[in-house]
C-alpha cells in the first residue's frame, strides 16, 4: 500500500502561527483580557443597576485582570524572555482593544491614553519576567553552589 504524500489544506499556511507556543499564548491571552475589558466596559456603561455595586464590579475585573495577566508568567515559568514576548503580544492586542473601545465609550481616554495603557503592561511584564529571572537563578544557585578555590600563598 501506498502513501500520499499530505498536501496542506488551502488556507492552512494562515494558522502555522499556532505552532509558536509565545505568540500563540500571547495572543490567547490579549484576547481573554480583551473580552473582560469589553465586559468590564459595557457592564460599567451600559448597566445602570451595577452602579450601586461599583467598587466590587471594578475589583472584581481588575482581579480577574491580573490573574489572566499570569497565563505566560505560568506557561513560561522556565524562560523569562517568554514571559516577556508572550506578554508583550498579550498587551498589544489589549491596547489595540482599547484604542478600538474607545471609539465607542467617548470618555475612556480620559483618565489613560492607548500608550499609557501599552507603558502599563510592558512594565509589569518587565518586573514579571525580571523576578521570574532573579528566582531561576537564586534555584540554580541553591541546587548547583559555585565551587569556591582558595589561592595559595606562597
Amino acid at each position: 500500500m501506498e502513501v500520499m504524500p499530505q498536501t496542506p489544506l488551502p488556507g492552512a499556511r494562515w494558522f502555522s502561527w499556532l505552532r509558536n507556543a509565545t505568540l500563540r499564548i500571547g495572543v490567547l491571552t490579549g484576547l481573554y483580557l480583551s473580552v473582560v475589558l469589553g465586559g468590564w466596559l459595557v457592564v460599567a456603561n451600559r448597566v445602570p443597576e451595577s452602579a450601586n455595586y461599583a467598587s466590587s464590579r471594578n475589583l472584581t475585573a481588575a482581579i480577574l485582570m491580573a490573574l489572566l495577566m499570569l497565563i505566560p508568567a505560568c506557561r513560561f515559568v522556565k524562560s523569562p524572555r517568554q514571559i516577556f514576548y508572550a506578554g508583550i503580544t498579550a498587551w498589544s492586542v489589549l491596547t489595540a482593544t482599547f484604542l478600538v473601545l474607545g471609539l465607542f465609550f467617548q470618555r475612556l481616554y480620559s483618565r489613560m491614553n492607548p500608550f499609557q495603557v501599552f507603558m502599563l503592561g510592558a512594565i509589569a511584564y518587565g518586573v514579571i519576567a525580571v523576578v521570574a529571572w532573579v528566582l531561576r537563578m537564586t534555584w540554580a544557585t541553591r541546587h548547583h553552589p559555585l565551587a569556591v578555590s582558595r589561592r595559595r600563598s606562597y
